[in-house]
């Protein structure tokens, strides 16, 4: 006759529940089905025969991330050892985790099970596990467990093994909404001033520059030559700031409101803060990348790289 025992792991501690004799464990199914709902029938099925509690939270911690990793920690080793029956071969031990119930098969020599009767068992200890363990209450088990499940997750972040790779993931991401945005403001500062000034488009076609030169210009008429030294610092080319000022003087454009002038030119702004962001963003996935995948990202370039290939690997992903 096999001796079923169930381990349960929960935020408060290690449960070891024995299962009531049976020549078959499959013959169990039915019966755990129908009582798992019922405290009362379900205290026929299985019965508390050990519980280890946490010492701390930290404790609880280790414990959580050694079942996870499918390690033994020492305190379900002592657990198991002091509370499983003798003789090792009559003895068969129900768990969740195929990882967990292969470390205790190499290490204490147990067998183990998971799925079928076991995980209709386990999902009735979890519905009646503060009743089914003396002095645990409900609140107090929920208490547990939202305070593991914090730190457990808080862990997971801090630890995140891929946490450069989302660093970068996030800035490629940022990249291509920042060039979408741009180009659609863009048009939209190109739509808007060209009322007043429609030949400044076929001398500049390069969108940041443009948005420069409509904030620096303003209402047109008031170009003149004083104005050309600032022109040709924004377009660099001495030829296009003398064609932006004669443009000016024969221009067929509409007149422009002082207050339709100030909201474009506020918009202006908006666009080229956003340019200059995305320069920097630039920048700051260039150094990434340097640093992650420096072979790559001089091979293909750095937003290239980081969009085809995880950036801790050499390769293309594919």
């Amino acid at each position: 006759m096999v001796l079923l025992h169930v381990l349960f792991e929960h935020a408060a501690g290690y449960a070891l529940f024995a299962v009531r004799e049976v020549e078959e464990i499959s013959l169990l199914l039915p019966q755990v089905e129908e009582s798992v709902l019922t405290i009362g029938k379900f205290h026929n099925v299985v019965k508390l025969v050990a519980f280890a509690p946490f010492k701390s939270a930290q404790s609880a911690l280790e414990n959580i991330n050694a079942v996870s990793e499918g390690i033994l920690h020492e305190d379900l080793r002592l657990l198991l050892e002091t509370s499983m029956p003798a003789k090792k071969k009559k003895a068969l031990l129900g768990v969740a985790d195929a990882k967990i119930g292969a470390a205790i098969l190499e290490e204490l020599g147990y067998q183990c099970q998971t799925g079928g009767v076991v995980a209709e068992i386990l999902r009735g200890i979890r519905l009646h596990f503060h009743a089914l363990v003396k002095g645990l209450t409900a609140q107090s088990a929920s208490k547990a467990q939202l305070g593991l499940g914090h730190s457990y997750s808080r862990a997971k972040v801090k630890f995140n093994v891929n946490r450069v790779d989302n660093m970068i993931i996030q800035s490629i991401s940022l990249l291509d909404q920042l060039d979408k945005d741009i180009n659609t403001f863009s048009m939209r500062v190109r739509e808007w001033y060209g009322y007043h000034f429609p030949e400044l488009i076929k001398i500049v076609s390069e969108n940041y520059t443009y948005c420069r030169l409509a904030k620096f210009i303003g209402n047109r008429k008031e170009l003149s030559e004083e104005s050309l030294e600032g022109l040709e610092e924004i377009v660099m080319d001495s030829a296009k700031a003398q064609a932006i000022l004669e443009a000016s003087r024969s221009s067929m454009g509409m007149d422009i409101s002082p207050i339709d002038l100030i909201n474009i030119e506020s918009f202006s702004s908006r666009v080229i803060s956003l340019s200059e962001y995305r320069k920097g963003l630039q920048e700051y996935l260039r150094s990434k990348m340097s640093q992650v995948a420096p072979s790559l990202s001089a091979l293909i370039g750095e937003v290239v790289s980081a969009s085809v290939s995880p950036p801790c690997c050499p390769w293309p992903r594919r």
